[in-house]
């Protein structure tokens, strides 16, 4: 809602009903601007404080009818405070409600051709496998994928470190071979 089109002889109206019995309040300009800068210095935008000070000045002049307050423009002032505050509030609320509904979240899983690409290189490779070696694959196999040490490897087949980097070498480099092109 705009009230920024309201002509300044109804505002100055409202200004001498609201000020009846308290101070009142000469320069309607004046008291808005202040209004404005105290919501503008808390992080209002210019928008925002402008319409957030015309709603408190229609509030107070909705709310107290013609009664008196003691200082008009720290009422003015503390309601477009609060106004701003519930503002914020309305606007964090709606944006977690939508922004949740709104997400377009992205499926980590792999489409359907690269999971049946996965398994075929998976049967591939349990192939590659079988045709190394007894030995050379079960120190491969130890190695990595139980991620067992070269030493640990090595006393369980009563060999060397060396032989048993040799086999991992070995069992590697053709399983590399025989994988190309998958």
């Amino acid at each position: 809602m705009r009230w920024r089109t309201a002509p300044l002889w109804r505002l100055r109206g409202l200004v001498a009903r609201v000020g009846l019995g308290g101070e009142v309040i000469n320069d309607i300009q004046a008291v808005l601007s202040r209004v404005r800068g105290a919501l503008r210095r808390r992080g209002a935008s210019w928008h925002d404080a402008d319409d957030w000070a015309q709603e408190a000045w229609l509030r107070m002049a909705r709310h107290l009818q013609g009664r008196a307050v003691p200082n008009p423009e720290a009422y003015l002032t503390r309601t477009a405070i609060n106004i701003g505050i519930d503002a914020h509030r309305a606007r964090s609320a709606h944006e977690d409600h939508t922004a949740v509904e709104e997400l377009d979240v992205a499926d980590a899983a792999p489409g359907v051709e690269a999971q049946l690409l996965g398994k075929e290189r998976l049967a591939r490779m349990r192939q590659c496998l079988e045709r190394l070696p007894e030995r050379t694959r079960e120190i491969f196999l130890a190695h990595r994928v139980a991620g067992r040490t070269y030493a640990d490897i090595g006393r369980e087949f009563g060999i060397s470190e060396t032989v048993v980097g040799k086999h991992v070498v070995k069992a590697t480099a053709l399983l590399a071979g025989w994988m190309e092109g998958w």
